[in-house]
C-alpha cells in the first residue's frame, strides 16, 4: 500500500512539473511568439537567412520587394531597385535597417494559435510610405555623388523620399570591395546613419535660441566687415555685409552676426536647444534609430563657441535629425513621429517650439527667390559646411514648401559638394517641383 502511495506521489509530481512546464511555455509562447515566428532561424519564412514571404510596395501599390517563383525579387524598373535600395533593404541584409528586416514581423503576419500566418501562405504586404517617382528624381538629381534627400509630411510623419548614395542594384549586386570609392559607405543609409558637420543649416537653431532669449532681437543691427575678432580666433564672413538686421543676416547667412549672437547666447543655452530639438541626440524614423548628433558647449566669449552658433566647431548633425527639425518648424513647432509605412492620420506628435517662435523662425526662411525654385513657397536654409583639409565643404540644403496642399519638408546633404544653395538647391528643387506637378 505504502509502495502504491509513492508511486502515486511521483505520478503527481512528474504530472506537476509536466504542468508546471507547460505553463512556462505557454507564458514564453504568449510574450515570445512573434519574435520566435519572425526568426532567421525559422525555414518557414526564411531561406538562407533571406525572407521568403510577404511584399514591400511604395504607398501607390507598385511593388518594391516580393517572391516570384519562391525567390525574392525587385522592383521591375533598375531606376526604382537603385533608388530605394536603402529603404527597402538587400538580399544579403548588408543593410541591416532596410524595410525587409524592420518589418519582417509585419510581412510574416502572425497568428497566436498558427504562427505565422497569412491568407495565401505567401506572407502579407506591407505598403511604405514612400513614393517610388519620387526617389527615382532624387536619385537622378545626386547623379551619383555621395549624399542623402529626405522629403516628409511635416502633418503625417510619413516619409515620402529617402534616398542614400551611393547606390547599387539589388537585383544585380556588382562585387563590392572594400578600397572601391565608387562604393565607399554603400551598406550604409546616410539618411539615418551618418551625421555630418551641419555649416549654416545649423543657424536655425541658433536664430531660434536668440528669438526667445535676446530681448531686442527684433531691432539688433549687425555689423558685418567681413572679419570679426573674438578670443581665441577671428571669425570670417565670405565678404563683408555691413549692416544687417537679423532678417537679413538670415538672408545672406552671416558669419559675424550668428558668431555673436552664439556668443551672447552661451555654449550652454545652445546645448539645451539643440538637445530639445533632438539635433545633438538620436531620434527615431519608423522604429529605426538615427546616428547621434553632437555639440559641444565651448567656453564662454571664444571663436570655438561663435563657430558652434554657425555650425562648425564639432558640430555634427543627422540628416533625418534636421528634417524632423525643420519640419516641426513648419508645423506650428510641433514634431510629428516620423513613419516609413503608410497611414491617414499622424503618428505621435511632440511640441518642441512654441508657434511663435516657429512662425517667426519660418518668417527668416522665406527669402529665396522665384528664379530658383518657381512655383514653389520656399522657407528654407542652405549650408556650405567647411570639413577641413583639402576637402570640398559638404553642401546641404534643408526648410519646407508652403504650397497649398503640400505639406512637404525636405533635407539634402551632398558630401564635399560645395556650396548649398548652389549644389543641393537644385536637388531640392527637383525631387519638389516632381511632388507638387504629380512627377
Amino acid at each position: 500500500m505504502k509502495k502504491v502511495k509513492n508511486r502515486a506521489l511521483c505520478a503527481l509530481l512528474i504530472v506537476g512539473a509536466m504542468v508546471l512546464g507547460l505553463g512556462v511555455y505557454i507564458i514564453r509562447f504568449t510574450i515570445n511568439g512573434r519574435d520566435w515566428v519572425s526568426a532567421a532561424f525559422n525555414a518557414t519564412v526564411y531561406n538562407g537567412g533571406v525572407l521568403s514571404v510577404g511584399t514591400l510596395t511604395d504607398r501607390h501599390g507598385i511593388a518594391l520587394a516580393r517572391i516570384t517563383d519562391g525567390r525574392r525579387t525587385f522592383a521591375e524598373n533598375a531606376d526604382v531597385r537603385c533608388a530605394t535600395l536603402h529603404a527597402v533593404g538587400d538580399l544579403r541584409g548588408n543593410i541591416g535597417i532596410g524595410a525587409l528586416t524592420v518589418f519582417a514581423p509585419q510581412l510574416i503576419g502572425y497568428n497566436i494559435v498558427t504562427g505565422a500566418n497569412s491568407l495565401t501562405g505567401r506572407g502579407r504586404t506591407v505598403a511604405l510610405s514612400i513614393d517610388s517617382q519620387l526617389n527615382v528624381e532624387a536619385y537622378r538629381a545626386l547623379d551619383g555623388r555621395r549624399g542623402a534627400v529626405m522629403v516628409m509630411n511635416y502633418q503625417t510623419g510619413e516619409v515620402l523620399a529617402m534616398v542614400s548614395s551611393p547606390t547599387f542594384d539589388p537585383a544585380n549586386q556588382p562585387v563590392i570591395s572594400d578600397d572601391d570609392p565608387a562604393f565607399e559607405g554603400v551598406f550604409i543609409n546616410r539618411t539615418i546613419q551618418a551625421a555630418y558637420t551641419p555649416g549654416s543649416v545649423f543657424k536655425l537653431l541658433t536664430a531660434a535660441a536668440a528669438i526667445e532669449n535676446v530681448p531686442d532681437i527684433e531691432m539688433r543691427v549687425f555689423e558685418c566687415s567681413g572679419r570679426h575678432e573674438v578670443r581665441g580666433g577671428v571669425i570670417t564672413c565670405p565678404r563683408a555685409h555691413g549692416n544687417v538686421t537679423f532678417d537679413q543676416a538670415m538672408a545672406v547667412s552671416c558669419n559675424i552676426a550668428f558668431g555673436e549672437l552664439a556668443i551672447e547666447l552661451g555654449g550652454e543655452i545652445l546645448a539645451t536647444y539643440t538637445e530639445r530639438y533632438g539635433l545633438s541626440g538620436r531620434v527615431t524614423v519608423g522604429g529605426m534609430t538615427t546616428a547621434q548628433g553632437n555639440f559641444n558647449a565651448a567656453a564662454p566669449g571664444t571663436a570655438d563657441l561663435a563657430w558652434s552658433g554657425i555650425g562648425q566647431y564639432t558640430n555634427t548633425v543627422c540628416p533625418a535629425a534636421m528634417l524632423r527639425y525643420v519640419a516641426a518648424v513648419a508645423n506650428d513647432g510641433v514634431a510629428v513621429e516620423m513613419s516609413l509605412l503608410r497611414r491617414s492620420s499622424p503618428g505621435r506628435s511632440t511640441r518642441i517650439m512654441s508657434a511663435a517662435t516657429a512662425e517667426r523662425l519660418g518668417e527668416t526662411m522665406n527669402h529665396h527667390t522665384e528664379a530658383n525654385f518657381p512655383g514653389l513657397r520656399m522657407h528654407a536654409k542652405s549650408g556650405t559646411a567647411e570639413v577641413g583639409g583639402d576637402q570640398r565643404p559638404h553642401a546641404w540644403f534643408t526648410g519646407y514648401i508652403a504650397n497649398e496642399g503640400f505639406p512637404l519638408a525636405f533635407v539634402v546633404v551632398i558630401e564635399n559638394g560645395g556650396g548649398g544653395l548652389a549644389q543641393a538647391g537644385p536637388v531640392a528643387n527637383r525631387v519638389l517641383q516632381a511632388a507638387v506637378q504629380g512627377h
